[in-house]
């Protein structure tokens, strides 16, 4: 006797994801080439990139960099004028940098041993790459 196949029920097909917008979409290729420029601005300066775009359930770190001892954690940023750009570093953004730092290094506890550093580099069009090291602490 021959069995009956019933056929499967199929899954309510979810609706298409409209496109991002084009200023997310700018926004997002501006923050790609402002961290890929101040990574060649931190390796002029004898650092050693470790990670870009570190991904962790608290946030993303744009850079993971190292040079002799020092491990630091860099926020960047790219504004119109320095002021903005400064301005955009808030304490949820830090409290989310240190988070992220905190699960970079319960992943690699032999860093652990290092000084550990937050910085920023601010990038304005037409002027060189601001790097403010130990622009903010890990204290709360």
């Amino acid at each position: 006797m021959a069995r009956r196949v019933e056929p499967r029920a199929q899954a309510p097909k979810k609706p298409p994801k409209e496109p991002p917008r084009q200023e997310r979409v700018a926004a997002f290729r501006l923050g790609l080439s402002a961290e890929s420029r101040a990574a060649f601005f931190l390796i002029t300066k004898a650092y050693r990139i470790m990670a870009r775009r570190f991904k962790t359930p608290f946030g993303e770190i744009d850079i993971v960099a190292r040079r002799r001892n020092d491990l630091v954690f860099v926020e960047v940023k790219a504004r119109e004028s320095l002021d903005d750009a400064m301005e955009a570093v808030t304490e949820r953004g830090k409290r989310r940098i240190i988070a992220a730092a905190e699960f970079w290094l319960a992943r690699h506890p032999q860093d652990a041993q290092c000084t550990i550093r937050f910085d920023v580099i601010v990038m304005v069009p037409g002027k060189l790459p601001r790097h403010i090291a130990n622009a903010f602490d890990a204290t709360r």
